[in-house]
Parts: structure tokens; C-alpha cells; sequence
């Protein structure tokens, strides 16, 4: 694909444009051919938790996905069968993923932390039929497996024994031929190529499905907001079981011409092995969340060479204008915000084209037409918010999903009168440029004012005794609704009358005085799902119930 150089926001919106071959299938369309066309480009670079880096190139993972598609349909795995994958950052991830897409099988990548009780209500709710799992997952797996009446085969990576019944990933591959014919008609297009469960801060998770076509979508991802180059490495900080790293390890870094960098670290997160880590490997362009940049500000930088790394991006919460500032002092690297769901590929991202405005999400993609809409369906004039909307009137976006699997309610819930409704609120400011409150439900109504929880928080972690903080809304009866903070506390502070109001007045002191938190509530850990994300719902149902 031929990348645009685009001098401004307005020239890229014009000149962009994305063509989508007809039955579309990434393993045969793009890595297949780059196989055959230029079989030693690096595609992976694997660094294990011992620190051992092996580079595998697109022959290396069009012959092992091959090799892997035969095996599975063998054990008796067929198209339309649904995958769950649950591989860490395992590089049979990626040759698992490749493999099912050539099948035309549905994976379900499922992320580490699954319980055996995780595990059996997923593979029931979606009729699963195969999980193919690391060997540290596999007890889990085989203990709900008496339970799951859908589930027939089951293959685990690494070297430990094998449960009864169980296939090794390693041998039934080495077993198998490295040619791969697809069925015909070949899969692809609209066909469901995988499924992705939603972390359910609200409720239980939704199955949200995407087709063949989805990976395209992703060339704006690698290309532009991570602003790739042919030949340079992309590290995205994410686990293989959410679809972050289908954003950031897989399908637009190589669509760019770039190579993906794996970190396959376990146990506790450490910034500063993270640094030594891209420094050592050459690292050329960074996605983490702002948690990590936070992490990662507070390490000496000074020692560490950068010099490589030429791009920052990040995704998945509020990035706070402290943490920007902090870093891109340190590095001299701005750090370019983006907007997006599971449902979804990137909506709004602030590009290198455009100038970053710290705190915000940045403008609509190509071929995303957003709109922010009151409660009664009105577009929202600058400076005033709404739900973040895209209008699919006439045309749906590539990259917007096609649904929530076997559950069409659902799907219409969100999906009506022309547009979808993302459930996340937003307000745009005269450049145009998009500000993030937070999701619909989390939204605080307190004497007139609607109030964005991750204003307050972001107000909040700026202070030295705040390591993360849940800003939700507890009845009040003057004010319908008091803004309180649950905040876990930096070592070395403990709760006290006099931290409280200290904290209170620093929020005053960053954010309007009227968002301060006049409820402070001090514990050991925030509720969150298995995919980090704080369950401020769950803090309310708290909260609700000692009022009763």
C-alpha cells in the first residue's frame, strides 16, 4: 500500500482512501503473498521471559500456519467452528490465529487470566469447540471441560505433560504438511473471522464479531497513528487475549511494511525492564496505555537510550497532560492519543499530521463519520457534550463490527435509527478535536453540572499520594449526586482527615472546583475486570447498598 505524506489533518481526510479486495483473507491475501514475494521479511520479533529474542520471518509463519491448518483439521476442527486461543504472548498465537483464518474457524482470543468458571461459562455461551492453550492454562481448561458439552478438542503449547485427550500443539504440527489447500469456496469477506468478548464493566460480557474484511481497517492504525515505516519494529504493550493486539501486533504493522516486537514478560510488570527491553532491541515506535507511561516517568531516563524510539501512542484511558508533558520533556517525544472499542478499529486519534492538544482523543479517522448526539438524537454544538455516535447512514465504516454473535437484541440496542451508539461520552472543542468524559453510565449529575469521571481522576493521580482513583456518584439529596473518590493510596501515605481535604483542594487547584470529590473513600484495591478496566459499577452497587 502506497502511504500518504499528508502536510495537514484536512489534506489527509481528502486524499486518504481504502480499497477492499473481494473475499478478502489476510493469511492467503497478505501474509501468504509476502511469503512467497519476500520470504525473509521479519514479521515477529520474540523476546521470552528469559530475555531471548528469536526473529521469525513471513515464510517462518505462512509454513507453520500451514502446517498448524492441516493438524487442526485433522483433529476434526472445520469452518464456522469457534476457537478459544489462550497463548500469553506466545508466538503460537500468531501462528494459531493465521491458521484458523485460513480454515475459515472463528478464533476467540481469550486472555490468561481466565478462571476454570471464566472458562466454562465462555466456551458454553459461545458454543465453542476447540480452545488451544498454553500448558499453563491447560488444568483449568480440563477442569471445566466435564462441563462443557460443545467443547471436543483441545491442544496445549509448551512442554508440560499432556492431560488425557489432549493434543500437543508442537507435535501434531511437526506431523503435518507444510502445503495448505483452503475448502472452496475459499473463506473470507464478510465471514466471521474472530470473536472478541467485551470485559464487561456493566454486565457480562457481549461476543463482539468481526469479519474478514476488519484487518484492513487497521492499515490507519499501523500506518498512520503509530506511523510506521517499512522495516521498523512496533511494540504495542498488550495481552494476545484482548483485541488491543489485534490494534498493535498484528495485522497494521505488517500492512505497513514494519515488523511486530513481542514482549512475552510474566509476573510482576517492571518499568524499568521495560525500558532496558526497547532500548536493547532497537524499538522504533511505543503503544502503551497512560497507566504505563506513568509507570515509566517516574524511572531515571536519563541512562537509558532512546535513541531509536521515534513514536508514542496511546489508548484505553485518559492520558493525563502531566504524564504527556513529563514524558515528552524526558524524551522529547509527544505522545499521540486514540479513541476506539472492541466493536470497533480506530474511530479518533489525534496523527502526526496534526498538532497534539494534551487530554484530548484527537479527531475523526478517515471514514468515520462521528457525531456527537444529545439525549434526544440532536448533533451537539462545539464546547457542549454528547454520546460519541457514528453515523452509518449510507455507508457502514470499515472496521465497525457486524455484530454481537447469536444475540441480534443486543446488537439493535446499539445499532439503530442510523448511526451506532458507542455508550461513550465526548464533547469537541472549536478545532475540532475530541475530549473524552467516559462512558454514559458514568457520567455524574451534580447540581446542574454533568460531570466526567476521568476528570476528576485524572485531577487526582497528580498527586504524589495517589496511585489510581474510581470517581463515581453517591445519591445526594441537595445535590442529587455527590462526587466521591475511591483511591488507592501511594506507600508511605495513609488515610487521614487532613489528606482528605489536601486532596480535595488539590483537584480544585487543577480542574473546576466544583468536580472536587466531597466523598473520599480509602482502600486497598479498585474492583476491576480481567482486563485491567475499574468496574465503577460495582462501587455504585456498593455504595447503593449501604444507603439501603
Amino acid at each position: 500500500m502506497h502511504k500518504l505524506r499528508p502536510a495537514g489533518y484536512e489534506q489527509f481526510l481528502a486524499e486518504f482512501c481504502m480499497a477492499v479486495p473481494e473475499n478478502y483473507n489476510f493469511a492467503f491475501d497478505f501474509l501468504d503473498l509476502t511469503a512467497a514475494t519476500d520470504p525473509d521479511r521479519l514479521a515477529v520479533a520474540h523476546v521470552d521471559n528469559d530475555g531471548l529474542r528469536r526473529n521469525y520471518t513471513f515464510r517462518d509463519l505462512s509454513l507453520a500456519s500451514n502446517r498448524l491448518a492441516n493438524a487442526l483439521t485433522g483433529l476434526g476442527v472445520a469452518r464456522g467452528d469457534r476457537v478459544m486461543i489462550i497463548l500469553y504472548r506466545r508466538i503460537e498465537f500468531w501462528t494459531t490465529m493465521l491458521a484458523l483464518h485460513k480454515i475459515g474457524a472463528v478464533a476467540v482470543p481469550s486472555p490468561s487470566l481466565l478462571t476454570e468458571h471464566d472458562i466454562e461459562y465462555r466456551v458454553n455461551y459461545a458454543g465453542i469447540t476447540t480452545i488451544v492453550c498454553e500448558d499453563s492454562i491447560a488444568a483449568r481448561a480440563q477442569a471445566a471441560r466435564s462441563k462443557c458439552p460443545t467443547l471436543q478438542i483441545l491442544v496445549q503449547a509448551g512442554g508440560s505433560p499432556l492431560p488425557p485427550g489432549w493434543s500437543d500443539f508442537d507435535a501434531i504440527s511437526a506431523a503435518a504438511a507444510e502445503t495448505y489447500v483452503p475448502a472452496s469456496p475459499r473463506p473470507g469477506g464478510k465471514d466471521s473471522l474472530f470473536v472478541f468478548f467485551t470485559s464487561g464493566t456493566t454486565g457480562q460480557p457481549k461476543m463482539v464479531e468481526h469479519g474478514h474484511d476488519y484487518p484492513l481497517a487497521h492499515y490507519t492504525t499501523g500506518a498512520y497513528w503509530h506511523d510506521l515505516e517499512p522495516g521498523e519494529l512496533h511494540l504495542t504493550l498488550a495481552d494476545s487475549g484482548w483485541a488491543k493486539a489485534v490494534w498493535g501486533k498484528y495485522y497494521g504493522q505488517w500492512l505497513a511494511g514494519a515488523a511486530v516486537f513481542v514482549w512475552d514478560f510474566r509476573g510482576k510488570f517492571d518499568p524499568g525492564a521495560l525500558l532496558k527491553v526497547i532500548a536493547d532491541n532497537g524499538v522504533n515506535s511505543f503503544c502503551a496505555p497512560p497507566t504505563v507511561y506513568r509507570f515509566l516517568i517516574r524511572e531515571d531516563l536519563s541512562g537509558v537510550d532512546l535513541s531509536k524510539l521515534r513514536h508514542c501512542t496511546t489508548a484505553g484511558e485518559l492520558l493525563n497532560d502531566s504524564v504527556f508533558t513529563a514524558w515528552k520533556q524526558a524524551t522529547g517525544k509527544p505522545i499521540y492519543e486514540g479513541y476506539g472499542q472492541t466493536e470497533t478499529t480506530l474511530q479518533i486519534a489525534t496523527f502526526p499530521c496534526m498538532e497534539p492538544k494534551p487530554g484530548s482523543i484527537g479527531k475523526p479517522c478517515p471514514g468515520w463519520k462521528i457525531a456527537l448526539l444529545d439525549e434526544t438524537g440532536q448533533p451537539c454544538p462545539a464546547g457542549e457534550e454528547g454520546e460519541i455516535c457514528i453515523d452509518v447512514r449510507g455507508q457502514t465504516p470499515l472496521g465497525l463490527f457486524a455484530g454481537y454473535m447469536d444475540e441480534p437484541e443486543k446488537t439493535q440496542s446499539v445499532w439503530h435509527d442510523g448511526f451506532y451508539h458507542t455508550g461513550d461520552k465526548a464533547w469537541a472543542d472549536e478545532d475540532g478535536y475530541f475530549w473524552f468524559l467516559g462512558r454514559v453510565d458514568d457520567l455524574i449529575k451534580s447540581s446542574g453540572y454533568r460531570i466526567g469521571p476521568f476528570e476528576v481522576e485524572s485531577a487526582l493521580i497528580t498527586h504524589p499520594a495517589v496511585i489510581e482513583a474510581a470517581v463515581t456518584g453517591v445519591p445526594d439529596p441537595v445535590r442529587g449526586q455527590a462526587v466521591k473518590a475511591t483511591v488507592v493510596l501511594a506507600p508511605g501515605f495513609a488515610p487521614s482527615d487532613a489528606l482528605t481535604r489536601e486532596l480535595q483542594a488539590h483537584v480544585k487547584s487543577v480542574t473546576a472546583p466544583y468536580k472536587y470529590p466531597r466523598v473520599i473513600d480509602y482502600v486497598a484495591e479498585l474492583p476491576k475486570t480481567i482486563s485491567g478496566k475499574i468496574k465503577r459499577a460495582e462501587i455504585r452497587a456498593r455504595d447503593l447498598a449501604r444507603e439501603i
